[in-house]
């Protein structure tokens, strides 16, 4: 008969609650004393990680891949910003050293300019040039200085390597330069290395002057260097113009032809100086008027001589001494004398 409002223990149904709390705790003692003296637990606790590892690994796993999928994108995108950034960065240094470079030619050039000043001068200035002329009938500049500028006709202009030319035109704010190498120009000049003087004509060629006046015997080889003389109060004295490259000597011929390379960089210069000489020097700018309508220091009042040329003997004078001029000088012909005094440029009609 059953227990009335009671519970009975099924028989088969495993020790009782207490006997299992004992057992346990003397396990559980048992378990702590064998761990602390042997370490006999570790094993077992390494070998349940080992094994609970791909568990763990499986249920990070979404998880970890939806973080890693976030710092992907992320990463990506601020690598692209990143990349846009220094790229940007790039383009402007790129950009700054073009300029850097420009502005360091651009100062080795003035200083260039600046140091290839001749003595005698009082002051100078820079000049762009704007335009370029370079015929077989014209060689010519347009630069960026006028008469605004105090420039005027006449002018010498060189550059750091040697002589250029002379103003020919000079308007309010532009001036036109006549090249050493132009047809109409001329030059004194002198051998560095004799000291015989001569005549530099241009050949219309950037790249080459003509020496028709020297004498087939005259003491001119290859590698001469050409400066300038001084005489006709134009340029001053032992600037260096051109370097002989040519000399042929025929025996009918009484004059030996001569050609040399300017040295100036002619069709290469981008900048030029015009220079002014101190008030002694012949091609110092005149500060007295020409007549009472124009005042003192206008370039219009600027003596402007013209080159006048003379026909080229056909004919070897006749001469115990070989000489084929009057002239003192025997390495001159007539027509050096008169051209030395005069300016090295032709004036041509306005």
């Amino acid at each position: 008969m059953a227990f009335a409002g009671g519970y009975r223990p099924s028989p088969g149904r495993g020790p009782s609650p207490g006997f299992r709390f004992t057992l346990y705790a003397v396990l559980s003692i048992t378990c702590m004393f064998l761990d602390q003296r042997g370490g006999w637990l570790e094993k077992a606790r390494y070998v349940l990680q080992a094994a609970a590892y791909p568990i763990q690994l499986v249920v990070r796993s979404p998880a970890a891949a939806w973080r890693w999928l976030e710092e992907s994108f992320e990463t990506r995108a601020a690598l692209r910003e990143e990349n846009e950034r220094l790229r940007a960065q790039n383009r402007e240094l790129m950009l700054r050293t073009v300029r850097y470079d420009a502005l360091v030619r651009e100062n080795a050039q003035l200083r260039g300019l600046t140091e290839a000043l001749p003595p005698l001068i009082e002051r100078w200035l820079v000049a762009e040039v704007v335009n370029v002329e370079l015929s077989s009938l014209r060689q010519r500049l347009l630069v960026n200085k006028g008469a605004q500028n105090g420039v005027f006709k006449g002018q010498a202009v060189i550059d750091e390597s040697g002589l250029v030319g002379q103003t020919m035109r000079v308007g309010p704010w532009s001036a036109e330069i006549i090249l050493i190498t132009d047809p109409e120009h001329a030059v004194p000049v002198q051998i560095e290395r004799t000291g015989v003087r001569t005549i530099a004509v241009g050949a219309g060629d950037a790249r080459a002057l003509a020496l028709p006046y020297l004498p087939a015997n005259a003491d001119v080889r290859e590698g001469d260097l050409l400066v300038t003389s001084g005489l006709g109060g134009v340029f001053p004295h032992g600037y260096p113009v051109a370097r002989v490259t040519e000399v042929r000597r025929d025996a009918v011929q009484p004059l030996a032809q001569v050609r040399a390379t300017p040295l100036a960089g002619l069709d290469r210069d981008r900048e030029v100086l015009l220079v002014w000489f101190e008030e002694t020097h012949p091609a110092a700018p005149s500060s007295a008027p020409v007549s009472g309508d124009l005042p003192a220091g206008d370039p219009a009042a600027q003596p402007q001589p013209a080159i006048r040329r003379e026909p080229r003997p056909e004919t070897p004078a006749t001469g115990g001494s070989g000489s084929f001029s009057p002239t003192s000088d025997p390495t001159v012909p007539a027509a050096t004398p008169a051209i030395a005094r005069t300016a090295a440029v032709q004036e041509v009609p306005q």
